[in-house]
């Protein structure tokens, strides 16, 4: 744009002063600064569209930016709870890992042996409750003769599952 009004300024002056031009010449440099204001007008139309699109990308950007500013806010709270949690989580098996340890101690070794055998294979579960007539651990009811097996053991014997093969631990709800 900066070009066309220089070229204008000088044609208009070339015309102002009309020294030694003959008037073909001058008639062609009006023709031509005609075409010169045309063209700039054009070029400041293009300029203010050019303008008003990057006045108006410019608010999207801040708009997006503050989008982005608030979604990197609840993803920092949701990495701080995370990790918080995460932190409490391995407390507690600390802790409950201690207690294991503890328990562990007054169980006979080839007990323990058996239970962290079964665990393994069942996906971290080696003993499950017996309640009424159903293993808590696959959730499935004894047939009369397995539950009748476990009313003949002796309270201190090792019991398992028919179906899932786990430990059963046998409480007052077991309904034997």
């Amino acid at each position: 744009m900066d070009q066309v009004r220089q070229r204008a300024a000088r044609d208009q002056q070339r015309l102002d002063s009309g020294a030694g031009i003959s008037p073909k010449d001058l008639e062609n440099l009006q023709r031509e600064i005609a075409s010169l204001a045309k063209r700039q007008g054009d070029l400041e139309d293009v300029v203010l569209e050019v303008m008003e699109r990057r006045e108006s990308a410019q608010e999207r950007v801040t708009e997006l930016t503050g989008r982005v500013e608030s979604v990197q806010a609840k993803v920092n709270d949701a990495v701080a709870r995370r990790d918080a949690a995460f932190a409490e989580i391995d407390a507690e098996a600390a802790s409950v890992t201690k207690e294991r340890e503890i328990v562990a101690g007054s169980i006979p070794a080839d007990l323990i042996k058996l239970y962290d055998k079964i665990r393994n294979k069942e996906g971290g579960v080696g003993a499950a409750r017996l309640n009424q007539r159903r293993c808590e651990g696959c959730r499935l009811e004894l047939d009369i003769t397995g539950l009748n097996e476990v009313r003949a053991a002796a309270p201190d014997e090792v019991v398992r599952c028919e179906n899932c093969t786990r430990i059963l631990v046998r409480t007052r709800e077991s309904g034997l």
